[in-house]
């Protein structure tokens, strides 16, 4: 199992990179996206000016047609004035030519503030267009870029994909399923181990006997919370104590040492006291 978790652990950081360059390559044309939909919106918007601009065209011939009709009735009762032998067709006649001459100076001015509006949306038209050709500029900049950027992310996909292959060789095809998907949801984490019987990952308090189930490694164990591969790590505190056994242990070997050394040299003592009575 600890060759299985040493490739998982590789593989983990292979895969999260490999994620990450394909979140990359997905990203990179909604730039371009957004340019294309500025730039279209822009087309479109200058399409309905320009027919605006058209239509205000012809209201204005129609206007400046309309004021020399006008002129030309104000001075053919103008003419008439010479003809007039009576105060009634005089004041009748003088009432047309006022009227007459009233409305073609309304159309006058009309026509002129018209005019004026067409000027004003013909600059507009003009600023829209070169807006429009710098974006087009910036579209295909764009394109090029990107093109470029998802061709160089794409080699460094190629490489991982092929370090990839590279290890999985050997691992469970159903393992290595549910350990891609993990790591996809889990930020690239998909295996961490067991830090005093809590998930790394999530933090999330384990039983005594899932930390056993995991600590003999008789198979893939998943977080029950985020589902997460764990894996058990020496702790300090088990080192520790470790070192404490081997040096009880041997502590203990050196007293038995220093006690058959008494002994004998008790066992000495009593030898020549035996003797000494003997004499």
């Amino acid at each position: 199992m600890d060759d299985v978790y040493t490739k998982l652990r590789s593989l983990q950081e292979i895969l999260a990179e490999k994620f990450e360059i394909e979140r990359e390559i997905e990203d990179i044309p909604k730039i371009l996206a957004t340019r294309t939909e500025l730039l279209n919106r822009m087309k479109k918007s200058y399409l309905e000016k320009t027919r605006e601009y058209e239509t205000k065209g012809r209201y204005i011939e129609e206007l400046r047609n309309k004021a020399i009709e006008a002129e030309r009735v104000r001075e053919g009762f103008e003419q008439q004035m010479d003809m007039i032998q009576t105060q009634r067709e005089y004041e009748a006649l003088d009432k047309e030519i006022k009227d007459s001459g009233e409305k073609e100076q309304d159309l006058r001015r009309d026509l002129q503030r018209e005019e004026q509006l067409h000027q004003e949306m013909k600059v507009n038209l003009e600023k829209d267009e070169t807006m429009i050709s710098k974006q087009e500029e910036e579209v295909q900049k764009e394109q090029s870029r990107i093109k470029e950027a998802i061709s160089e992310r794409s080699k460094d996909l190629k490489a991982l994909e092929k370090k990839e292959k590279s290890i999985t060789p050997g691992l469970d095809e159903e393992i290595l399923f549910k350990f891609e998907r993990i790591i996809k949801s889990k930020e690239g984490t998909g295996i961490v181990p067991i830090e005093h019987g809590v998930c790394s990952g999530c933090h999330m308090i384990l039983s005594v006997q899932f930390v056993n189930d995991v600590r003999r490694g008789d198979g893939i164990m998943f977080c029950p919370y985020c589902s997460r591969i764990l894996f058990h790590e020496i702790e300090e505190t088990e080192e520790h104590g470790e070192e404490e056994e081997e040096s009880g242990d041997e502590e203990e070997g050196e007293g038995e040492a220093d006690s058959d050394s008494e002994g004998e040299g008790d066992s000495d003592d009593g030898g020549d006291d035996e003797e000494e009575d003997g004499d």
